[in-house]
């Protein structure tokens, strides 16, 4: 159930089971990995703690977490950060904005925070075992059900936006509550992705959408001149010409003007690097900032990034943190000497006397290690300027890149599995008459696995050669050891689902998958030529 604060965290951020889609030829599955779905509501009501008490009351559900939650009182807005898997995290967002919708008043509500709701945005955030692509699809089931139990309009943002107007928060939410209330019915592009063209009374529109980590972050000035905060807001902000991936606002908090900002990708314009501007242009009007606030949660490696930067440490790596270390090894994610979770115990596995893991784990591994260096090179070239014009190109190579890494992972352990159930079916052929039945499921499955692996690396290496035109090209070594490993994945992951066809063919001739399992392969020999 919704826990507090004070208990289990995952990694999160914000100031915000099902498995995941596969191809036509997945009859089996790769296999089962944990999903966790990160969910930051921000509601619009910050002043009123018995009101947000009852919204995050509405919230427990089992399988969900409650992170943290934020109340402030100038802004009169909560954040409230949740995590948990996917059809509980969903159900949960969709009960607390109708909890909102029955306690939030917009027509009295006054704050410093623009809103155009009572439950003013719900994002989604892929944590573990679910990608962006799923979150979107996550997004529009809960928007759809919110206007069906609520009756309260919605629109969707970020990477869910039905159209590019509307990837930017700010876009939808001009004018405010009472802006939206009175063009909803009139302008065209004011009408929501769900609902009639009608706001709620006393609880507007819903924003809900899919994104990357978000941080909040807020720089407070020594001045009350909030119209220094709005120029540096202006300077500061890339849609007026600042820093990439930050949006930016000035408001008046606490008697002292604040630059309140957005950080959509830390990765790639850190927090020390948007501090430090800040902190040049407010020297422009000869004030200083005196603190800044994190609002909801951080990532450790932002603030990592951020304590290399100003200690200046030579070489840094965060296995240099002692608590990084310390974890890692007691939970097996590394071996002294640096090696990452799970690869020198790997390959001791294979090189040990046993018959799994084998070849076709071996391939599983090398498929995704292939999609994981695809996904970076794509990754890093995805915002820069100079690729801007192949956004959506490399916003969907990288959806889909992860979603195979992710099949490919599981099917290192789906490989190993497949085959011990072979042997448990060949020995209970020994002992019964009726184990020849279990032995054709089982060669079914040994074939399936491998042979979901071979056509997962070849649409790798597909997606890789396709990148090479639209990233980087210092890049291109990382591409070529892509594509590499996903044709040897291809062949190895092939080679599995012959061997286990010719004992199909001895032991249940007349099985229809050895055809279907044949062409297939086929299939991947024209793909590859």
């Amino acid at each position: 159930m919704l826990q507090g604060a004070g208990g289990v965290r995952f990694p999160g951020s914000e100031s915000e089971h099902q498995p995941v889609a596969s191809s036509s030829h997945d009859s089996y599955a790769f296999g089962v990995s944990v999903t966790l779905v990160e969910c930051v509501p921000n509601f619009s009501e910050g002043r009123d703690a018995v009101k947000v008490d009852a919204i995050v009351e509405a919230m427990k559900i089992p399988g969900v977490h409650l992170l943290d939650r934020e109340m402030d009182a100038d802004h009169n807005r909560s954040v409230i950060t949740l995590v948990g898997e996917r059809e509980a995290i969903q159900e949960a967002a969709i009960r607390g904005v109708g909890k909102a919708a029955e306690l939030i008043d917009l027509t009295v509500h006054q704050g410093a925070h623009p809103r155009m709701g009572a439950a003013d945005v719900v994002p989604f955030i892929p944590i573990e075992g679910i990608t962006l692509e799923d979150c979107i699809v996550m997004a529009r089931h809960v928007g759809a059900e919110i206007w069906k139990r609520y009756q309260v309009p919605v629109y969707l943002y970020e990477a869910a936006a039905t159209t590019p107007e509307r990837q930017n928060l700010e876009n939808i939410r001009r004018g405010q509550f009472e802006g939206i209330r009175d063009e909803i019915a009139t302008v065209a592009a004011r009408k929501p992705d769900f609902g009639e063209p009608r706001v709620h009374p006393t609880a507007g529109a819903t924003v809900v959408g899919a994104r990357k980590f978000l941080i909040a972050y807020n720089v407070f000035l020594n001045t009350p001149d909030v119209d220094v905060a709005k120029r540096i807001a202006k300077a500061v902000r890339y849609s007026s010409g600042g820093l990439r991936f930050v949006k930016a606002a000035g408001f008046l908090v606490r008697g002292l003007a604040q630059v309140s900002m957005n950080l959509t990708d830390f990765e790639q314009t850190p927090i020390h690097r948007v501090f430090e501007y800040v902190k040049r242009e407010a020297a422009r009007y000869g004030v200083l900032p005196v603190s800044s606030e994190i609002v909801g949660l951080i990532p450790k490696a932002a603030l990592e990034q951020a304590a290399e930067w100003y200690l200046q440490v030579e070489n840094f790596d965060s296995s240099l943190i002692l608590e990084n270390r310390l974890a890692a090894v007691t939970g097996g994610k590394m071996a002294v000497g640096g090696l990452r979770a799970g690869v020198e115990p790997f390959i001791e596995q294979l090189a040990a006397p046993t018959a799994t893991p084998g070849g076709g784990s071996a391939a599983a591994a090398s498929g995704a290690m292939a999609a994981g260096l695809a996904f970076m090179v794509a990754s890093m070239s995805r915002g820069k300027k100079a690729y801007l014009q192949y956004e959506t190109q490399l916003g969907e190579a990288i959806a889909r890149l992860a979603t195979l890494r992710e099949k490919l992972k599981a099917a290192i352990d789906a490989d190993a599995e497949a085959f011990n159930l072979l042997m448990q079916a060949y020995k209970k052929t020994k002992q019964s008459e009726d184990g020849g039945v279990d032995v054709a499921a089982a060669l079914r499955q040994a074939a399936t696995v491998p042979l979901q692996v071979a056509e997962g690396a070849a649409e790798v290496a597909q997606i890789a050669e396709r990148l090479r035109a639209i990233t980087n090209p210092r890049m291109s070594s990382d591409l070529t050891t892509a594509i590499a490993l996903a044709r040897a994945a291809m062949e190895g992951a092939r080679a599995n689902v012959a061997i286990n066809l010719e004992s199909m063919q001895q032991d249940t001739p007349q099985d229809a998958f050895i055809g279907q399992a044949r062409q297939r392969l086929r299939d991947l020999e024209v793909a590859k030529a």
